[in-house]
């Protein structure tokens, strides 16, 4: 299996080959490539599905037994000072491999269905492939400066396909807010990777942790010190994670196209954060204080996730908050040492919320057949009901990435749910009350997006809920999607046309490219669970905590006791069926009026609608501040550096000016010049 091995570098590469070779053809010979978009789209979605053969075959080989094995070069030199690059495959490695390729690859193949009249088609797929072998290689690296360039470049290749439609205005806007968001939280990580580095003189994720434990327990280097770089480290995650406070960015995300919006959330540009902490978790475990803070920050992140998820009529926004939400029990996995626990959820997340996703792109693009291509109308669920009828394959997945996500089982969320549940119990019973309350809320606002867009009476050929949405959106605001249409081409069309691009009575269901991908995934997110169930747990058997050996780990399963399970299970069960009860009163049957709660608890239902007015706190205080401080920086160059370089000019004319009239080039002059200086010094000694 050696061969397997030193080949695993190519998984990255070819995506990365075809990314170049198409990105090279839309440079060079654009109108030629362009036509033959398909062949485009097959040649990247080959090359992927070689490195998801090659990362299963590693994955296999792994399962088996193989030991974890590590290639690298040296990539620079200077003195005592070295840099080495590679790759390493681990049991984390090949679970991650697997998870991208695996989701990658079903997005690809969901977007010939979804971007097939978009004239952006072919700049999509390579903008998808570069974007796929940069997660890739990520999760390859086996130091953290190797991690950090990798890093870099998902974050520029989100922004590529966040801005996708760089024509729209919120578009542009929100590829510029996530990356400037971003950029916050990489320059804490620089920070804490210099300080990291200057402490332990390695970037290897083992040595960093046993040397900084090392000079901890010395004396050499302050507890506090230490802390602070881990925590410094943190902020990268936080920002890539969507963790509170820079979680501003993701929701806008979604106004890229849909397939971008599934990669992000399930397998690239959040997941990279989770795992990075858990590369760096040599580091945070032996910190206490970093621990804490990651433990609090993802625990207050999921309720904030919720909290907002609840009132938002946008699918996709929706969907958004509650991954913001779902990496929040992630992260607070991690914080409380449950380091299986937190990538067993990210892994069955990963595909119920991918397919998610997707399910909400198949909804708009049956959508836009009714309403037209204004995300305004075709994203709002107070558009749409009924849906189950027109859109069976897809309402039926939504279903179940809806049970998924809120925690029923036997479908995936709940084992990898119940477990951080269960961890964050035994750390800190508080973490878990907010953690229970935040899944009764999860399946409250799922099961009402659920209800909201596949029952009752389809709404969407309303035209007085039309006008009134554009009212409150001030105005039409045309989305580039599926069709790519302008808004005159709309206009023209035949609006009885079923299938079509134009207008017409009923939504329909998705292209076979499309619901294809939606049962694939929809496989896992069922039947994946299972790998982690607490009586037969072989998903922390094979990924454990470093430091941990598989005896240690099967010793610690053996003790499971049942009775604890049910009382723990039983309780995040019972909350979630009570916000499914709650969802169906209020959303189904209409037993209980939402409008009139909402009235009742006003300040609290636009508090949610407003989300926590974060968005306006940080306009007010960074966007406008920056500009306020920027006007008065000016004030200050023109009034002061500008005004003190014109009085110096002003100055030097003037002594210019006067001074010619002296300089006649008669001796005379000069000497009476001279006998005056003596006279008028003379004078002052005699005075003095």
């Amino acid at each position: 299996m050696e061969p397997l091995y030193q080949y695993a570098g190519l998984i990255p590469v070819l995506p990365l080959i075809g990314a170049m070779v198409v990105g090279i053809g839309l440079i060079t010979f654009n109108k030629a490539t362009n036509r033959i978009r398909q062949g485009s789209a097959i040649f990247l979605i080959s090359l992927l599905g070689l490195s998801m053969v090659l990362s299963f075959a590693l994955l296999w080989s792994q399962i088996n037994g193989h030991e974890p094995y590590t290639r690298m070069i040296e990539w620079a030199a200077a003195g005592d000072f070295k840099i080495s690059m590679g790759y390493t495959v681990d049991h984390l490695t090949a679970v991650m491999l697997a998870i991208v390729t695996t989701i990658a690859l079903l997005v690809m193949v969901y977007t010939d269905g979804y971007m097939a009249h978009d004239p952006g088609y072919v700049r999509f797929y390579a903008y998808l492939s570069l974007f796929s072998s940069s997660m890739l290689g990520l999760v390859l690296c086996p130091n953290l400066i190797q991690v950090y360039i990798f890093w870099e470049l998902v974050g520029m290749c989100s922004y590529l396909l966040i801005g996708f439609w760089y024509d729209r205005k919120p578009s542009a806007d929100a590829c510029q807010k996530a990356f400037i968001v971003n950029r916050v939280g990489d320059f804490g990580l620089l920070l804490g990777m210099l300080g990291l580095y200057w402490a332990t003189n390695t970037f290897d994720f083992g040595l960093m942790g046993d040397r900084l434990e090392q000079l901890v327990e010395s004396g050499s280097i302050a507890g506090p010190l230490a802390a602070l770089f881990a925590v410094l480290v943190f902020l990268g995650p936080v920002a890539k994670s969507a963790q509170f406070p820079l979680h501003v960015w993701l929701p806008d995300a979604m106004e890229g196209p849909t397939p971008i919006s599934a990669l992000i959330h399930a397998a690239t540009m959040v997941a990279a954060g989770v795992f990075l902490i858990a590369r760096m978790y040599p580091v945070f475990e032996g910190l206490p204080v970093a621990m804490d803070t990651i433990a609090w920050t993802g625990c207050f992140t999921a309720f904030l996730g919720a909290t907002i998820a609840i009132t938002q009529n946008d699918i996709k926004k929706g969907l958004a908050y509650s991954t913001i939400s779902q990496l929040g029990y992630m992260v607070m996995a991690m914080g409380v040492g449950a380091y299986s626990a937190g990538l067993f959820h990210l892994m069955t997340h990963a595909y119920f919320k991918a397919m998610l996703f997707l399910c909400s792109g198949s909804v708009i693009h049956g959508m836009e057949g009714v309403v037209g291509h204004d995300p305004v109308l075709a994203q709002d669920m107070r558009l749409m009901g009924g849906l189950r009828k027109y859109m069976p394959i897809t309402s039926t997945c939504f279903l179940i990435g809806t049970l998924a996500i809120s925690g029923i089982p036997p479908f995936a969320g709940f084992w990898s749910k119940d477990e951080i549940l269960g961890s964050a119990f035994a750390a800190n019973p508080a973490l878990w009350l907010v953690g229970w309350l935040t899944a009764g809320m999860t399946a409250f606002y799922m099961f009402r997006m659920y209800f909201t867009t596949f029952e009752g009476q389809f709404r969407g050929a309303d035209t007085t809920i039309q006008k009134a949405l554009l009212a409150e959106a001030e105005g039409p605001n045309y989305a580039f999607g599926p069709g790519a249409m302008n808004p005159e081409e709309l206009e023209g069309e035949d609006h009885g046309h079923s299938h079509g691009h134009g207008h017409s009575d009923t939504p329909h269901e998705s292209p076979w490219t499309m619901t294809f991908a939606l049962m694939a995934l929809a496989v896992p997110s069922v039947f994946i669970g299972l790998v982690g169930t607490p009586f037969g747990n072989y998903f922390e058997m094979f990924v454990h905590a470093p430091g941990e050996s598989t005896a240690e780990v099967m010793e610690q399963l053996s003790e499971f006791e049942l009775t604890e399970f049910l009382i723990m299970g039983g309780n995040s069960v019972g909350i979630a069926l009570i916000g499914i009860t709650l969802a169906s009163m209020m959303y189904l049957t209409r037993k209980i009026d939402p409008a009139a709660i909402a009235k009742r608890i006003e300040p609290l239902y636009k508090f949610s609608l407003n989300k926590w007015y974060l968005d306006d706190i940080n306009d007010f205080l960074f966007v406008k501040g920056s500009r306020r401080l920027a006007r008065q920086v000016m004030e200050v160059d023109y009034r002061v550096v500008d005004g003190a370089v014109n009085l110096t000019g002003l100055v030097t004319l003037v002594t210019g000016e006067g001074l010619k009239y002296l300089e006649n080039g008669r001796a005379q002059f000069y000497a009476l010049i001279v006998f005056v200086a003596v006279l008028g010094f003379v004078v002052f000694s005699g005075i003095s």
